[in-house]
């Protein structure tokens, strides 16, 4: 009679039901090494919800809950339910399930035999993702989760089986809690205690915290003592009764809140699944896990990804939807809260920010107290640590208003970690490089309109993939353990005070944020041809050479990678070249003996910003070919001097990770990678030098020009240092920038950050923080006694032609 019920309501769940799984690939993240003795456990005993994970199994090829398993003779339910659904009439209690009796059951038949260990499969399954209200509404009711009767279990189907998540943890052995917790009653509530708070975490982690509406945030707002405070003294400093204030301060807080829906996030994700499908062959997204570990364990999530276009609101946003969790509240430019843009992006948990908050404390204290109740809820947060998107592909230099702004309401007194997820956006094509280019030449920025989402909307077409990678997590409070030890001394509920450790602090924890950002850089077809086609002589090369260049280049970081966490294609040179061409970002010219790939003046622009997206990936590489080109011979350890001293002037500027120790370690690595190539040789003295006669060594000189316009930067500013000293910074800066403006001229260098006066103060700041110049009593820069050694290193690396055209000048 069961099966016969079963089987009759399985075809309105498959009707009525359509599933998101996480993880994408259960199977992997499982770990089980047969599926026989699988069991499952969840939180309700559900028709509904077992035939929903009969279905989910048959298509992961995972055994079937609602068989009986068979060890030693005994025959178990393969399924254990937490939870009876409750009856329709509320007098009636609805009876417990068997879970602990045959938890109990399973845990005994393994402490008898110590040869059995069977797994144990939690799997939450929720039927939509709505958050809980603080004021039900009869959406809430209907939705309302907590072991639903089977009357209102029908409507929940009904209304939400399209939007059903169903989420597989790791495997639990049998075995280890047996050895761990033994097999008796006691051990079996334990486990049944778990497994409940387990998938209570899971569901808001999933759903969110309960939510406000706007009216609760503006009460919870204007009752806070800060707050308070600021309006009390506005009302004083100009003269005006508080009432007056007060209603400054609403409209402040009207302009900033989001104004977060559901339905918007449901609508959304329908639309966004077309529009993927129809931009992009991909979404590759790696270390998504990290997430829901950091959910599952309670934290407070504040994604800080990388900003390279307006995509990426949407595209972040969309992905950690996609990963099973609740979607963080975003903050804004004040610039995209235009009609229709702006309320759809505030239901959808926008929050908007001005561009400066300088002189105007009500909006600053208004805004830092926002965020701080946006933690205090528990709600992720996302924000862009840059302040606004990169116009050269590089990262920017932190903004840190808002980071500061997060550790003040830390020190409110949060009670859950607060957690910083960096996160790496990357494309194979930008929709805005091309007007990026435009405002760097001069053009005034363009103001966004409802007739830019309507011009951009008519160019869409196949952008290629898009990448998404978790960086390595940062745990504000151990981060604050080691920098600020009694940083806890400064916790204040009230109201506390801005400590001395603050700014020092938050400036290292940016760097921190935007050094994991780097680190988790993904590798595409674009950007590898980028970085090889611009070093190419005219920016052309055959087709052939391009292939065999990116398997060269891909091989480096496979054998070599800049990092654990960055991205690699798994596909060949070839493929990669396909890729390229189909998106049209190369000019193809067909000879007699082949093809040959080449960049237009525009397309070469354009190229430099995807080159610039992972330059800093081939940094170190390219400085040891260089410094083998260079010099006839070289020992390790002259190589590891050189580069240590190298990389460390160029990580602030690109956001470089290595230390000493790691420096020595991958110039090993890459060696022993040039060497497997038989690209260069050691000789019985220890000395590295290119194998001249090798027909490849043309791979060593391409590779060896990425880092050509870095170290040319440098030979500019250290000429000027020499020949002006002692140099004020700002003599300093405007004749760097125009010498580097001559040079761009002379020598057809085209990258807008070679003429960037700001890349030339970070030069300066680079060469005094490591001690190569100094200031005397007027402020003026001198060199020290480390100067000239570096002087004639970069010399040395330097171009012929170039370098004579800078010492000329």
């Amino acid at each position: 009679m069961r099966s016969l019920f079963y089987f009759l309501l399985s075809w309105p769940i498959k009707i009525l039901v359509r599933c998101k799984i996480v993880p994408d690939n259960p199977q992997e993240s499982l770990q089980l090494e047969d599926n026989k003795s699988v069991f499952y456990i969840t939180r309700h005993q559900s028709a509904s919800d077992l035939l929903t994970l009969q279905m989910t199994c048959k298509k992961l090829n995972l055994p079937d809950p609602l068989q009986t398993v068979d060890i030693n003779g005994k025959q178990f339910n393969r399924c254990l339910c937490l939870d009876k659904p409750s009856s329709v009439f509320p007098w009636r209690q609805a009876a417990d399930t068997k879970a602990i009796d045959q938890g109990q059951a399973l845990l005994k038949l393994h402490q008898d035999n110590p040869e059995q260990d069977a797994k144990l499969v939690p799997v939450n399954i929720l039927w939509g993702r709505a958050p809980h209200k603080d004021k039900a509404d009869v959406g809430t009711m209907i939705a309302d989760q907590e072991s639903p009767s089977w009357f209102r279990k029908f409507w929940i189907v009904l209304f939400s089986g399209r939007d059903t998540l169903v989420r597989f943890s790791k495997a639990v052995s049998f075995r280890e809690m047996v050895e761990q917790q033994g097999s008796d009653e006691v051990a079996a509530h334990k486990l049944i205690r778990i497994a409940r708070f387990h998938f209570h975490r899971q569901t808001v982690a999933a759903t969110g915290p309960r939510l406000m509406d706007l009216q609760q945030k503006f009460t919870a707002l204007f009752a806070n003592p800060s707050i308070k405070r600021v309006i009390a003294d506005e009302a004083k400093a100009k003269g005006i009764s508080e009432d007056e204030v007060k209603m400054q301060a609403q409209a402040m807080m009207t302009e900033i809140a989001a104004d977060y829906r559901d339905s918007t996030i449901r609508v959304g994700q329908r639309i966004l699944n077309w529009l993927w499908n129809r931009l992009y062959d991909d979404i590759e997204v790696k270390h998504g896990d990290r997430l829901r570990e950091l959910s599952q364990a309670g934290h407070e999530i504040i994604y800080v990804p990388c900003h390279r276009s307006h995509m990426d609101y949407l595209l972040l946003t969309y992905v950690i939807y996609q990963q099973g969790l609740a979607t963080p509240r975003i903050a804004a430019g004040i610039n995209l809260d235009f009609w229709p843009a702006g309320p759809i992006f505030r239901r959808a948990g926008a929050f908007f920010i001005r561009r400066s908050f300088r002189g105007n404390r009500l909006y600053s204290t208004i805004f830092r107290e926002y965020l701080g109740l946006l933690f205090a809820r528990g709600y992720p947060v996302k924000y862009y640590t840059e302040g606004g998107r990169s116009r050269t592909g590089r990262l920017l230099q932190p903004k840190t208003g808002m980071l500061a702004m997060t550790i003040q309401s830390m020190l409110k007194g949060i009670d859950r970690p607060l957690t910083l997820v960096p996160v790496y956006i990357g494309y194979e094509h930008v929709m805005e490089v091309a007007s990026y280019h435009k405002e760097l030449k001069g053009s005034s920025k363009q103001k966004e309109s409802a007739f830019g989402i309507i011009k951009a909307i008519r160019k869409l077409r196949n952008y290629g993939n898009g990448y998404v990678n978790f960086g390595e997590p940062i745990n504000i409070n151990e981060f604050l353990n080691k920098q600020v030890p009694d940083w806890k001394q400064s916790i204040d509920p009230i109201d506390p005070p801005k400590p001395s450790w603050l700014t020092p602090a938050v400036n290292t924890m940016a760097n921190q944020v935007m050094t994991e950002i780097n680190k988790a850089v993904a590798l595409n077809s674009v950007t590898l041809s980028a970085l090889v086609m611009l070093t190419a002589e005219q920016n052309a090369i055959t087709r052939e050479e391009l292939i065999e260049h990116l398997d060269f280049f891909l091989n480096v970081q496979r054998k070599a990678p800049y990092s654990d966490e960055m991205s690699i294609p798994e596909e060949t040179g070839e493929q990669l070249v396909e890729q390229v061409i189909k998106l049209n970002k190369v000019e193809v010219e067909d000879d007699k003996l082949g093809q040959i790939l080449s960049l237009s003046q525009n397309a070469s622009l354009e190229m430099g910003y995807y080159r610039n997206n992972i330059l800093h990936a081939y940094i170190l590489p390219s400085l040891i070919c260089r410094l083998l080109k260079s010099y006839e011979k070289l020992t390790t350890e002259e190589m590891v001097s050189s580069v240590t001293t190298l990389i460390a002037l160029f990580k602030a500027e690109l956001f470089l990770w290595q230390d000493q120790k790691q420096i020595q370690a991958q110039v090993e690595a890459l060696l022993n990678v040039f060497d497997e190539q038989d690209l260069i040789k050691q000789s019985k003295a220890g000395y590295w030098s290119i194998i001249d006669e090798h027909e490849q060594g043309f791979k060593l000189t391409l590779l060896s020009a990425c880092v050509s316009e870095t170290i040319q930067r440098y030979a500019i500013v250290l000429k000027l240092i020499a020949q002006l000293q002692p140099v004020s910074r700002t003599t300093l800066e405007n004749d760097a920038t125009a010498l580097a403006s001559r040079m761009s001229t002379l020598h057809n260098i085209n990258a807008p950050e070679f003429i960037d006066k700001k890349a030339q103060s970070a030069i300066i700041n680079s060469l005094r923080d490591h001690g190569f110049i100094h200031t005397d009593d007027n402020g003026s820069f001198l060199a020290t006694d480390k100067f000239a050694a570096l002087d004639q290193l970069i010399r040395d690396l330097t171009d012929d032609d170039v370098l004579q055209s800078i010492l000329h000048s």
